[in-house]
């Protein structure tokens, strides 16, 4: 937001550019849109993401996630656009240093270079500290009246806000469920279970309390919404669990290998039905789907 807001003060056409992909949204960059009266377009990496959590080429964060990876497929997709689309340069909100593997000067370089846009990416927040770019010696952006933060403190975004009457200040954290080290692990256990596993199988994932037993992912709903979730992301060969006579969570069994005989797939979804179930009765019924 403030690196589009500053390009703006200087009289640039802005248009704002988001991805979207199976672990995180636009909600965000929506309600941004909107505040700055600005255009937003949206972009869905989700397949090419994938493949890039699946076997990064720049390593992993603290938990799954390769963010140097995920930087440079979104800045080779805004270079696409720019080229297609006759826009002038790439612009981004990425502070020097504020996040430690993929703003660090070495992987904001590596970005620029991989990407093609060698001497066309602007970093308008922290430009004064990086090299000069194309869009400055041509005159297209006033290189003083760019930025010069550093580091992981937020006070002088929280200035520039105030400077450019943007009242509302989102999180700093970019909503990346990558970074969670508790998905992160279930998400390496999938591959490990499934090396092909496709996008379905990472969102399951994000909902419910999630086992692996041996070879065996159940997922336990924790309310309505997640009952219904559960149930959307089912998928061929899948068992859904559902109380008949209590309340109770519905319950997805995947057998990611295939080989496991249905009695101890349905001994599992039993079990974890009846343990997060508060007052199943003793002749608890319980209804089991196939897909």
């Amino acid at each position: 937001m403030m690196a589009a807001a500053m390009l703006r003060d200087q009289g640039i056409e802005v248009t704002l550019l988001c991805f979207e992909s199976y672990f995180f949204s636009a909600k965000a960059a929506r309600k941004a849109s909107q505040a700055l009266a600005m255009p937003l377009r949206t972009c869905d990496i989700s397949k090419e993401q994938l493949e890039a959590v699946r076997q990064p080429s720049y390593g992993r964060g603290s938990a799954i996630n390769p963010c140097i990876d995920c930087h440079l497929l979104m800045v080779k997709t805004a270079k696409s656009i720019m080229e297609s689309e006759g826009f002038d340069f790439v612009a981004t909100g990425e502070v020097l240093g504020e996040r430690p593997m993929s703003q660090n000067s070495n992987s904001l370089k590596l970005i620029e270079e991989k990407s093609g846009l060698k001497g066309k990416l602007l970093r308008p927040l922290s430009a004064k500290l990086l090299a000069v770019t194309e869009a400055e010696t041509q005159g297209l952006v006033d290189r003083s009246r760019l930025g010069e933060i550093s580091g992981r403190g937020r006070q002088p975004q929280i200035e520039l806000a105030k400077k450019f009457g943007i009242t509302h200040i989102p999180q700093p954290g970019g909503g990346c469920i990558l970074t969670d080290k508790d998905y992160g692990k279930k998400l390496a256990r999938l591959f490990e279970l499934k090396p092909d596993a496709a996008g379905a199988d990472a969102r399951l994932l994000r909902y419910g309390r999630v086992f692996f037993d041996n070879d065996i992912l159940i997922v336990v709903a924790r309310d309505e919404n997640e009952c219904k979730t559960i149930k959307s992301l089912a998928k061929k060969g899948d068992l859904l669990f559902s109380p008949g006579n209590f309340m109770g969570a519905t319950v997805l069994v995947r057998d990611f290998k295939g080989n496991i005989a249905p009695e101890k797939l349905e001994a599992a979804g039993r079990e974890y039905l009846l343990r997060f179930s508060k007052k199943a009765p003793a002749d608890a019924s319980i209804t089991i789907d196939k897909c």
